[in-house]
């Protein structure tokens, strides 16, 4: 008998070809993560289950779940399941990481770019026919060229965005909870304490998981510790930032600007204040949306399922303490 599989939105078809393989699937295909108690419903009997960072997986769908034995995440990320849970009921957890990495830091620069120069801005002021003429004073932005980027986090996404960084010659620190010397060796960086580094950076851009820790690590203090001048970019995880303090911070001119491709929540609601201002780029969560990244992703994802599905041990493994179950 076939498993049965539910994936919980729809993803480019080389990874739904390989799940259709070996499983029964039923996909939702609407634009919306489908609604809690759909998913609830959804669930039950199914043996594996493609879930996105938009679908909360804990322990009141497990209980109802009572065959699930992998979850494989549709993300890097995977704050929206409850591991320990999982790890209790023996079902496994998979991610998709590296394969977004380049794309997602690619993301990262653009957004620091497009901030510092005000491109958005003023793309707006040219189609609301506002252009009249060439002037010294028009849009005047920060440069790039030899500017201090901190980075609060160094992993994967943020070497990458190190690497692009040295390519304009920034200065480049970062502050982690683990010193990378290694990456110190190869790219000329240099660690530092998140004080230091949000006073000295004129880019501070985000690349760490979201944890209890990290809830809030922008905040009002903090923001308070920034340049006048400085860029504020998170490609990481919306309530890594405060978002009311964010908005207090550029409206007082606390801050120069900021360029966010996550929210708290997502989508954010059309009266979010953030979304008022000039000196703030807004995207939909877009990190990984390049067509090769998020077809690799599926790929990697339904290679996760169906090993699982197996009863082998996937590549991908989040939860390796559920071997011991």
């Amino acid at each position: 008998m076939r498993p049965k599989v539910y994936v919980t939105k729809l993803i480019p078809e080389e990874g739904l070809n390989i799940i259709n393989e070996v499983a029964d699937t039923k996909v939702w295909k609407g634009e919306a993560p489908p609604p809690r108690e759909v998913l609830l419903e959804e669930v039950q009997g199914v043996d594996g289950l493609v879930s996105l960072l938009t679908d909360k997986i804990d322990a009141e769908l497990m209980e109802k779940a009572k065959n699930l034995k992998i979850v494989s995440n549709y993300a890097v990320g995977f704050d929206n399941i409850d591991i320990k849970e999982a790890t209790r009921r023996g079902i496994m957890i998979t991610n998709t990481p590296g394969v977004l990495t380049e794309t997602t830091a690619d993301l990262a620069f653009a957004l620091i770019m497009a901030t510092a120069r005000r491109l958005v801005e003023a793309d707006k002021y040219v189609r609301a026919g506002r252009w009249k003429t060439w002037g010294p004073m028009l849009m005047l932005g920060q440069d790039l060229y030899g500017a201090t980027l901190g980075l609060i986090g160094l992993g994967r996404i943020g070497y990458a965005v190190a690497k692009r960084a040295k390519g304009f010659d920034m200065n480049v620190i970062y502050y982690s909870n683990h010193r990378k010397e290694e990456a110190e060796k190869e790219l000329g960086i240099k660690c530092v304490d998140l004080e230091q580094l949000l006073r000295e950076s004129d880019f501070v851009s985000l690349h760490v998981p979201l944890t209890p820790e990290t809830k809030h690590l922008i905040n009002k203090n903090t923001l308070s510790l920034m340049k006048k001048t400085a860029i504020l970019i998170n490609t990481s995880r919306g309530p890594v930032v405060d978002e009311h303090a964010l908005y207090e911070a550029l409206v007082n001119k606390k801050i120069y600007a900021a360029g966010l491709d996550v929210m708290d929540p997502e989508p954010p609601s059309s009266d979010n204040p953030l979304l008022k201002l000039d000196n703030v780029i807004v995207l939909p969560h877009i990190g990984s949306a390049s067509i090769k990244t998020r077809t690799k992703m599926a790929i990697m994802a339904a290679e996760n399922l169906v090993v699982g599905l197996k009863g082998e041990i996937p590549r991908n493994l989040v939860n390796v303490e559920v071997l011991k179950k």
